[in-house]
């Protein structure tokens, strides 16, 4: 069986190379400095290592030629919002149009991409019929199987995920249940918008008992009581979820919401709590920002900071992943405050720091050794392994603000102040 993989990023690289053990595999995307990099062994996303990389019998390739009459085609290119928080399907459509031009009678397509119920069927199925002429459900078939990767993470891979999957008849499920059971265990569920529903909702349900963290710790900071403090007795009870406060980003969880929302809004439902929860984290950025002003503003022993050495612009901690960064919100709130800022990332790309965000990423031997304050926003390992040495860069009486709270308290010097959520 001939599979094509439309998408080699961080969801589709990993599948990509678990099927190449079991199956002919053709890896596309439409960027050929990704296929270049990934030929050479390189995977910038840092999801496969090099020397795994250079043993995957698989062919990368961005010309539609190579990917002519496949069996199978699994869609994992993302799909963001656009500048109104709305749904843009661009990409998922342009992939669509991209299969329709090569697939042959018989093909199934599967979408990976989190999308809202409805979408792989009345969306991209009309696309795919509308381009190649042929008939959705009779000349080809339609499958969907959510994504479930977690950038980063080394425990929750695509070999120990559970993969759901539905296709548009009881034939072509059992096709996907069989390939994805080769890569690890398999949900069948009752139908494709069953499946793209239960997508749809893990990350929401995640952003919003992150959103009721992030405003209780609003509100006990008011009150001089640290959310992490709370959270340690709250989490003693045995059914309490453990959720900690952050900076909510990236191209899952500070997304999928919006496109649960604007999935409501077609069927006449305003979607209240959703919407209340991605407002209460996009607002943690700015809500950080004016807490550190607050704290610099109100010292007296050396005034007013000018300037402020950052930690972390990637959207979480140990991945090179940009996209969707609130970081940046700290960064603007700070910014028009008037305080100069220096951001260390080492796992962050230098070029498209400065093309997505207009930042000068710094190496942190490059940095200045007088900072009147340190922000460790995103806990990267190699920040929490180094904190001695990075301290050392930061005034007498300075400003240590740690907000996931994993650097020692005990462990920093009296000469500075510390303080987290």
């Amino acid at each position: 069986m001939k599979i094509t993989i439309m998408g080699l990023g961080y969801v589709g690289l990993p599948l990509a190379a678990a099927l190449t053990k079991k199956y002919q595999v053709t890896g596309f995307d439409i960027d050929e400095g990704r296929i270049q990099e990934l030929k050479s062994g390189h995977d910038r996303t840092a999801e496969l290592e090099s020397s795994v990389l250079k043993s995957i019998d698989m062919k990368y390739t961005s010309s539609k030629d190579d990917i002519k009459s496949q069996d199978i085609y699994i869609v994992t290119v993302p799909t963001p919002v656009d500048k109104n928080n709305k749904p843009d399907l661009t990409i998922i459509e342009k992939a669509s149009k991209t299969i329709a031009s090569v697939m042959a009678k018989g093909a199934i397509v599967v979408y990976e991409s989190t999308v809202y119920p409805g979408v792989t069927e009345e969306v991209c199925g009309r696309i795919l019929e509308k381009e190649s002429g042929l008939k959705c459900g009779v000349d080809f078939f339609l499958g969907y199987s959510p994504e479930r990767i977690n950038p980063g993470d080394k425990k929750h891979t695509i070999y120990s995920i559970t993969k759901v999957v539905a296709g548009q008849t009881p034939a072509v499920t059992k096709t996907l249940e069989e390939m994805y059971s080769q890569v690890t265990d398999v949900f069948v569920a009752k139908n494709i918008k069953t499946a793209e529903a239960a997508k749809v909702i893990e990350n929401s349900q995640r952003d919003i008992n992150i959103a009721f963290i992030n405003e209780i710790t609003q509100i006990f900071s008011k009150l001089g009581i640290s959310i992490y403090d709370v959270l340690d007795a709250a989490k003693t009870k045995w059914n309490f979820l453990p959720f900690t406060p952050g900076l909510v980003g990236g191209h899952c969880i500070g997304i999928d919401p919006y496109y649960l929302a604007e999935c409501s809004k077609k069927v006449g439902h305003n979607p209240e709590v959703i919407l209340s929860g991605r407002r209460t984290n996009d607002a943690m950025g700015s809500m950080l920002a004016n807490q550190v002003h607050h704290l610099l503003s109100d010292t007296t022993s050396y005034g007013q900071a000018k300037k402020i050495l950052v930690l972390g612009l990637t959207f979480k901690e140990n991945v090179p992943d940009l996209r969707n960064s609130k970081v940046i919100d700290v960064i603007k709130g700070l910014q028009n405050f008037g305080y100069a800022l220096d951001v260390v990332d080492p796992l962050a790309d230098p070029a498209e720091a400065k093309k997505e965000y207009g930042i000068d990423l710094k190496d942190i031997t490059d940095t200045s050794s007088s900072y009147q304050a340190v922000l460790l926003l995103v806990s990267h390992d190699m920040f929490i392994k180094n904190q001695e040495n990075i301290l050392l860069k930061l005034d007498k009486g300075g400003l240590v603000f740690d907000i996931k709270n994993v650097w020692n308290p005990k462990t920093i010097s009296e000469k500075y102040r510390f303080t987290t959520l």
